[in-house]
């Protein structure tokens, strides 16, 4: 080895007069790639889970308008006898609870009048979010449907 490459390797500059070094920022940049890593994947995970949890509403809501139909067509046969088209309160009851047992679901049946009234509540799992501790997403959904018979408006 000659005496210039040693020289060359011994060297340790100085900083210059007036001038402080900064403090080490090794492995900063490792940070911020990893706090904005997690930060995409709960913004991921807010896109998925939501986009579910939309779908599901529209789900839960078809299945109270068919459990709210299924209801109000179940006209009192004592009434029809007599001449009256009336909802039957019982039987629209049962026709609306048994049709959510068949979907798997869950709600309150009221019915009032002409009108049967389904109220659905159901909690949809989430995929992405349930690693930051979300497991559910709950979606509820109410609909009426209201027995109308004969002529409501001349056709057009």
């Amino acid at each position: 080895m000659s005496a210039e490459s040693s020289r060359i390797r011994s060297w340790n500059p100085r900083p210059l007069i007036g001038c402080s070094t900064l403090p080490s920022q090794s492995g900063s940049l490792t940070v911020f790639v990893a706090v904005l890593a997690v930060g995409l994947w709960v913004l991921l995970g807010f896109v998925v889970d939501s986009g579910r949890a939309i779908a599901e509403r529209g789900a839960v809501m078809s299945a109270a308008e068919q459990a709210a139909r299924a209801g109000v067509a179940r006209l009192s046969v004592v009434d029809l006898r007599a001449g009256r088209v009336v909802v039957d309160p019982v039987a629209a009851g049962r026709a609306a609870e048994r049709f959510l047992t068949i979907e798997g679901l869950s709600g309150s049946v009221m019915v009032g009048g002409e009108t049967v009234t389904v109220t659905i509540h159901h909690a949809t799992p989430t995929t992405i979010l349930g690693m930051i501790g979300i497991r559910r997403i709950d979606v509820s959904a109410t609909a009426r449907a209201t027995d109308v018979h004969g002529v409501t408006r001349e056709d057009r």
